[in-house]
């Protein structure tokens, strides 16, 4: 038989195709809150891990100690300094991954150049903390070192992530650099402190199982009545309305952080979509 080329006219409408809505609830600059209705758990749960793996943020991922008198070993310090958040908001769409970039160690085209050097010579102990790192791009620092007049709250002292304590006469001299990744690659690459969604919270696709309704917490989204605790077995309904929570570790604005998971997300589903079609191709040749 003869064989005919396929096109998207082949393809079959999807009149069963979800049209979510969202809406944003509450907005500061460290949490986002926004309810998507008429979609799938399993978008909901999708979205989530975005969220969490596939955001690219700024951290440090190359650490050499020149120094070290502490009393903490090489290893548990260069693990603290990568967990540090640092701001990524103006320089993670210009640096390249490490991948991608023709250096062979380190440039400023792919990486930020940190340094720490501290010694203690009183007899009061020493807090060596976020602070102490020394960067060579102003607009790549430790999230609590940002300048007080671009931030809302005031950070005070204590808010410094604390590295190590030095005693008189220690040192802690560190020599690291910062790089472009993904959490899906490492939790430092985070940049999230938590997403977190809801759906049904009056339980009445009884999802979650109570012993005893009445000793649970309410829900802030619950429609019951202040004698109620739980909504009667519902068996036909589905999960299509979720409430969720996005807190920023301060690396990049919540709101950012949804719009690059939504653009990854795009990108992936355009990349599924090419692929498709040119396998629909190739299959139409071999027929």
């Amino acid at each position: 038989c003869a064989a005919r080329r396929r096109d998207d006219r082949d393809l079959p409408a999807m009149p069963y195709a979800n049209q979510p809505t969202v809406r944003i609830s509450k907005l500061t600059d460290e949490n986002v809150d926004f309810i998507i209705e008429n979609t799938d758990l399993s978008v909901a749960n999708g979205l989530r891990r975005l969220f969490i793996a596939e955001v690219p943020t700024i951290a440090i991922d190359w650490v050499q100690l020149v120094s070290n008198s502490t009393v903490l070993h090489d290893e548990f310090i260069a693990h603290r300094i990568g967990l540090i958040p640092l701001t990524s908001e103006e320089m993670v769409d210009r640096l390249r991954y490490p991948r991608d970039c023709d250096c062979s160690e380190f440039c400023p085209e792919c990486s930020v150049e940190f340094n720490l050097n501290v010694k203690c010579t009183d007899d009061v102990t020493r807090l060596v903390t976020s602070r102490d790192l020394v960067s060579s791009n102003p607009r790549v620092v430790p999230v609590t070192s940002k300048p007080r007049e671009d931030e809302g709250a005031d950070y005070g002292d204590t808010e410094d992530i604390l590295i190590a304590k030095l005693r008189k006469g220690q040192e802690l001299q560190i020599r690291a650099y910062a790089r472009k990744g993904f959490g899906k690659e490492h939790a430092k690459w985070n940049p999230t402190a938590g997403v977190a969604f809801e759906y049904d919270p009056d339980n009445a696709l009884r999802h979650t199982h109570f012993a005893n309704p009445a000793d649970w917490p309410k829900s802030e989204f619950s429609e019951l009545a202040e004698n109620e605790f739980q909504a009667p077995y519902n068996h036909v309904g589905r999960a299509d309305k979720f409430y969720f929570n996005v807190e920023s570790s301060g690396s990049l604005r919540p709101e950012n952080i949804v719009l690059s998971g939504l653009n990854v997300l795009k990108e992936k589903l355009s990349q599924l979509q090419t692929a498709f079609r040119q396998e629909m191709a190739d299959e139409a040749l071999r027929v």
